[in-house]
């Protein structure tokens, strides 16, 4: 019997709270997306707040399989990393209680936000992008609301430009009016110059009146005479003149019906139901088209006429020399076969162009509508999938609020979006099937979460940057210095009286090493891939320097832990080859620019290893004048 146990109902209660507010900061992110994107429809229309708030209400609603994901990731990042930054995950998992048991109240919890999500997308999302088409629809069909700025033409009014040169807030009217009448053409405007005038909204909106004092009307008359070279105008001055033009200024909501072939405003019952109609359709087009082609085009009956056909049957010719009839014809019935032939295969050219466009909309159709199909349910899915990602990240860098866990979800939710992105636009282009475009992103996320969970539950520091800091200072060449410091409590005092020997001892040491191996010379190329000894003097040498320091860094004298620390840190095995396993020195011999790069590292290493020699046997001196003298 399942039993709900106090830690269960504790990580669900911090888990929820913070689901809650990521969600909604989420969904507001996207919605100020999604409005910047239809920002010029809507500005200076003279909306209504109604129709606002519709189309926030719907917007909100299409969004929300969106923005479930990157809350469940953001939410479940900053959950755990609170849980490891109190050190709440430590004792969890000290009590006897994995991860993955630990993970599983939410697992639970976060199932059921899939089927939430997938309520959203196959039921309310559909209805929802019909709503929010149909209100796009109207709203870009809307005409401006009417507002002439003052010294730039203005276009909004279908079929005419309007400039003022001035205007007058406060009772309406307009000075220096200049109107360009484009009904009947550019040619043949009517040009309008007032004074002043003014323009009303009537009452049902539906039109526009256009009072104009003390002005001029310029027109062309159209000319009798085409070849005539000078056209007639008529110009009319005016006192006062009224005019209607029509203006729909009002808001008018299309028929719901435009949308209902788009696949997105579909469940996918119905968009199983279109898929399979549109298969049958596209099959039977193209079985036509084939039956066409091999009765028309490809047909001999249609190359001859019925008594041609006869006579070359009866004929029993085997073969006809097209090019020696071609060569016997006179220069007239040349140019009229290269003509009808010409005009033959640009008319099946463009026969064949139209019928392979109708081909590949339906085509295009029907991979759009299986688009959708799958990603009702990919996108439920990669709720569940950002979970197992989240929660094992956030016990990874055990780091709560809002700075690394919102830095990490961006990256992660980018990552997906460019993957998701690029796979849906393979599949509508058809270049890859379309299940594999879509799923693409989905099995790189539960690959992705599998391996961070099995991290996370092994206590890895997969995301430990230590780690890759001192492996990119291993494979550039970058050392570590000693940092040796005047310790307040020494337990033993190191022996001065055996110092000077072992220092003299180390020098010699050194020295013969530097007189036996020649470092600053190049290395041979094939030996250093393929010779796997180690080089033992060079090891005892840093066992007897390392000795004698962790001895000495007993000593009470600032200068002899100031001579310490000028001693280097020697990689015993950098100067002889790259890697430790010898396929790995094999394949990089075998990579030419590969090995070079080793190579050439390698005896930069030898060159630092004899300089370090050498720093050696002059601390030892410095070292051995200190203790000789009683400076410690």
């Amino acid at each position: 019997m399942l039993r709900i146990k106090r830690l269960d109902i504790f990580i669900v209660k911090s888990f929820l709270l913070l689901f809650v507010g990521t969600f909604f900061i989420c969904l507001f992110i996207f919605m100020m997306q999604f409005l910047w994107r239809f920002v010029d429809d809507l500005v200076g229309k003279g909306l209504e707040m109604a129709v606002m708030g519709q189309f926030f209400f719907y917007s909100a609603l299409t969004l929300v399989p969106i923005a479930l994901p990157l809350a469940i990731l953001l939410a479940s990042l900053i959950t755990f990393g609170n849980f490891g930054e109190r050190y709440e995950l430590l004792a969890m998992k000290a009590a006897g209680i994995s991860l993955l048991k630990i993970m599983r109240p939410l697992a639970i919890l976060i199932c059921m936000i899939c089927l939430i999500s997938f309520y959203f997308q196959n039921v309310i999302a559909p209805m929802a992008q019909e709503k929010l088409g149909t209100l796009l629809i109207s709203v870009k069909q809307k005409s401006p609301e009417l507002d002439i700025p003052e010294g730039a033409f203005y276009s909004d009014i279908p079929g005419y430009q309007i400039k003022v040169g001035r205007k007058n807030r406060q009772n309406g009217m307009l000075y220096d009016v200049l109107i360009y009448d484009l009904k009947d053409g550019a040619e043949n405007a009517h040009i309008i110059y007032a004074d002043s005038g003014k323009m009303e909204l009537t009452a049902d909106k539906q039109h526009l009146n256009l009072h104009l004092y003390s002005g001029e009307l310029f027109e062309n008359l159209k000319s009798q005479n085409v070849k005539g070279e000078n056209v007639p105008y008529r110009r009319e001055s005016f006192s006062a003149k009224h005019s209607i033009i029509e203006f729909d200024s009002d808001f008018n909501m299309v028929d719901a019906s435009i949308m209902s072939n788009q696949a997105t405003t579909k469940n996918m019952r119905l968009l199983q139901e279109s898929i399979d109609s549109m298969v049958v359709v596209g099959d039977s087009i193209g079985r036509q088209y084939f039956k066409e082609a091999r009765s028309g085009t490809y047909s001999v009956s249609t190359r001859f006429s019925h008594e041609d056909s006869i006579k070359y049957q009866n004929a029993n010719i085997i073969s006809i020399n097209v090019d020696s009839l071609f060569n016997a014809s006179t220069l007239s019935q040349k140019q009229r076969i290269i003509n009808t032939a010409t005009s033959r295969s640009e008319s099946l050219q463009s026969d064949y162009n139209f019928k392979n466009y109708t081909l590949e909309g339906n085509d295009y159709q029907i991979r759009r509508h299986k688009i959708e199909w799958h990603k009702k349910i990919t996108i439920s899915l990669s709720c569940l999938l950002f979970f197992f990602i989240g929660a094992p990240l956030g016990g990874i860098i055990r780091k709560g609020g809002l700075g690394m866990p919102v830095i990490i979800s961006v990256l992660m939710f980018i990552i997906y979006y460019v993957i998701d992105n690029a796979g849906y636009k393979m599949a509508r282009d058809g270049r890859w099937i379309v299940w594999t475009g879509i799923w693409l992103s989905s099995a790189i996320l539960a690959a992705l979460g599998i391996f961070f969970t099995y991290k996370s539950n092994k206590d890895s520091v997969v995301l430990n940057a230590d780690i890759y800091t001192n492996f990119i200072k291993r494979v550039i060449g970058i050392r570590s210095v000693r940092h040796l410091i005047r310790k307040e409590v020494v337990i033993h005092d190191p022996n001065y009286d055996n110092i000077p020997h072992r220092l003299v001892s180390l020098s010699n040491a050194c020295t013969n090493y530097l007189n036996n191996n020649r470092l600053t010379k190049a290395p041979n190329y094939f030996k250093l891939w393929f010779n796997n000894d180690k080089d033992d003097e060079i090891s005892h040498i840093n066992e007897m320097m390392e000795g004698m320091i962790e001895e000495l860094s007993n000593s009470r004298s600032v200068t002899v832990i100031n001579i310490l620390n000028q001693y280097p840190i020697i990689p015993v095995n950098a100067h002889l080859h790259p890697f430790g396993q010898r396929w790995l020195n094999a394949l990089a011999a075998i990579i030419l620019p590969l090995g070079l790069f080793f190579y050439i590292r390698v005896w930069i290493f030898r060159i630092r290893l004899s300089k370090d020699i050498e720093r050696i046997v002059k601390n030892n001196e410095q070292l051995t004048h200190v203790i000789k003298e009683g400076r410690i």
